[in-house]
């Protein structure tokens, strides 16, 4: 029984990891994304520089699965309780991490894209500031990968 409950717990851990980061990505580059393509309708020759101001949500999507890949081995039948606690656990912190920073980070890049369109030139201002919501879905990637020393 405790088995099962292992499993569970890190069953869950692995779809927060990997499900509400790409949720937030998802959602961050909707923002970013449509702020940009109202900008280009101002200047059709900035895509470039509007696609890269509106692509940095993607990355906590890419922070979750690199969680998952870390985690994933340990899911076998012998998982312990504390192994499947600590999934779930870091399957939390880079879950609320990736999904809340994304969606904000998506909007500093929105209103970098929407000054962009405006004729200012904001694209590295713009990044400089969108990297630092980012900073924590790092953060929680790095603090998942060092509590893979609680694994055993």
């Amino acid at each position: 029984m405790e088995n099962a409950l292992a499993l569970i717990l890190g069953g869950i851990g692995l779809g927060l990891m990997v499900g509400m980061p790409g949720v937030g990505s998802a959602m961050g580059l909707v923002i970013s994304g449509s702020t940009a393509i109202g900008a280009l309708k101002k200047r059709p020759d900035a895509f470039g520089t509007l696609l890269v101001a509106s692509v940095l949500p993607s990355t906590q999507g890419i922070y979750g699965f690199v969680s998952f890949f870390f985690y994933q081995a340990y899911m076998k039948p012998e998982l312990t309780l504390l192994q499947g606690a600590v999934m779930l656990g870091a399957g939390i912190m880079v879950g609320l991490a990736g999904l809340v920073s994304a969606i904000y980070q998506g909007k500093v890049c929105a209103s970098s894209a929407a000054a962009i369109g405006s004729g200012h030139n904001t694209l590295v201002p713009g990044l400089v500031m969108a990297a630092l919501p980012e900073f924590y879905a790092i953060l929680s990637l790095v603090a998942a990968i060092l509590m893979t020393g609680l694994m055993g």
